[in-house]
């Protein structure tokens, strides 16, 4: 049977599958294969940590898409996705992790049975979870077939929000928030790292009120000091000490949508190119948020905050920003528009962005950053609702 409960309408299951397959048809695509989890569960809601084995969702034009993976996971589709049992395809154990065999093989009598022997094939051919040997495999097994790059195809589809996955990013945002208290709130000099990392990750998962709390697709992030000018630390168990900043960058996600959310805390006194920083950064941010309009390139949000850190003497030429939505590890972005000067992408009402202007310097960092959507008219609204500010503990 169909899953029970699904997260979504099935109205918007049906949304969403007539977007990608309109996408298919604008580029001659005979039958789609993804394995980004992400845009699996987007088109059938499938949820389960799977992704270290070969796995997908095949779209096809007029019929039902078939959930395909390593048959004991065959369960958890049955369990999440809306489709018929049927609809569910799962490879033989022998497969997985084996050197002689490969599960693409199955994939390939999969297609070849449903009569795509020859057809244009859609693959995603840069993506995490797609191998050069899936390729390989599958260029062998269907030597007649034309396989295409369809790389982001499903992504640029799941741009524009709908309603009902605004009302989870906003759940999202609660915890997020809750979770930005509790590192305020926790953060002394002396504590532990890992000891914070607890506390954070329970904070995330508890959730507030109905809005549980999932895992996200990054660990928090919280260097401290110098080595705040690395972008991607985790922690260990070196304690906080007094005169660094550590930046926080977390987010809150429920049912697998995301809203990050990162502020940073300084222990002691900042020292003034700190606070110029910040008051740059802030500025630049609300110039950007104005910039977030329907109809604006996705560049104008980018030359909005440059503007205002140039100004202060701050160069930065990397990305500001990232869409935001449904995500599995390791990235909670969706790898389509960017928030960068030359990127001429039109903004649309109903867009959602982690809005991420990171000072990454030579011996220090400051992240003050929010997640927004973008409204039908004005400037942008954000997500989370708290302070705009570096954060000071004496």
């Amino acid at each position: 049977m169909p899953a029970a409960e699904l997260p979504f309408s099935r109205n918007e299951y049906d949304r969403r599958l007539a977007k990608v397959r309109r996408a298919m048809a604008e580029r001659d695509i005979d039958v789609l294969f993804i394995e980004d989890p992400s845009n699996m569960a987007w088109i059938t809601g499938y949820d389960g940590w799977s992704f270290y084995v070969h796995q997908g969702v095949v779209v096809f034009h007029d019929a039902d898409p078939v959930w395909w993976g390593r048959s004991q996971d065959a369960n958890g589709a049955v369990r999440t996705v809306w489709m018929a049992d049927e609809h569910v395809a799962g490879y033989a154990d022998n497969y997985v992790q084996s050197s002689v065999r490969h599960p693409m093989q199955d994939l390939a009598a999969l297609l070849r049975d449903r009569g795509y022997a020859g057809k244009r094939i859609g693959l995603e051919f840069d993506n995490y979870y797609f191998s050069a040997k899936a390729f390989l495999v599958l260029k062998a097994e269907l030597p007649q077939a034309e396989l295409v790059d369809a790389t982001a195809l499903v992504n640029w589809q799941r741009g524009v929000k709908s309603d009902e996955e605004i009302a989870f990013m906003r759940k999202a945002a609660r915890i997020a928030e809750k979770m930005v208290d509790g590192i305020i709130e926790r953060v002394e000099p002396g504590r532990p790292k890992n000891e914070v990392v607890a506390e954070i990750f329970g904070d995330a998962i508890r959730g507030v009120g109905d809005a549980w709390g999932d895992y996200a697709a990054i660990v928090p992030l919280l260097p401290s000091g110098t080595d705040a000018a690395a972008p991607h630390l985790t922690w260990d168990n070196r304690p906080f000490v007094k005169g660094e900043a550590t930046f926080f960058e977390i987010a809150g996600c429920y049912r697998r949508y995301h809203t990050p959310f990162c502020r940073t805390v300084f222990l002691g006194k900042p020292p003034q190119y700190i606070l110029d920083a910040e008051k740059a950064l802030v500025e630049g941010l609300e110039a950007g948020l104005e910039a977030a309009r329907p109809g604006n390139p996705a560049g104008a949000v980018a030359r909005a905050l440059f503007g205002s850190l140039e100004r202060a003497g701050i160069k930065k030429d990397s990305r500001c920003g990232y869409p935001i939505g449904i995500s599995y590890p390791p990235d909670w972005g969706e790898r389509t528009i960017s928030f960068r000067k030359d990127d001429e992408t039109i903004l649309e009402a109903g867009m959602t962005f982690h809005f991420m202007p990171g000072l990454w310097m030579d011996d220090w960092g400051l992240e003050i950053t929010e997640s927004i959507l973008i409204r039908e008219s004005g400037a942008a609204e954000c997500f989370c609702d708290r302070p705009r500010k570096l954060f000071v503990k004496d």
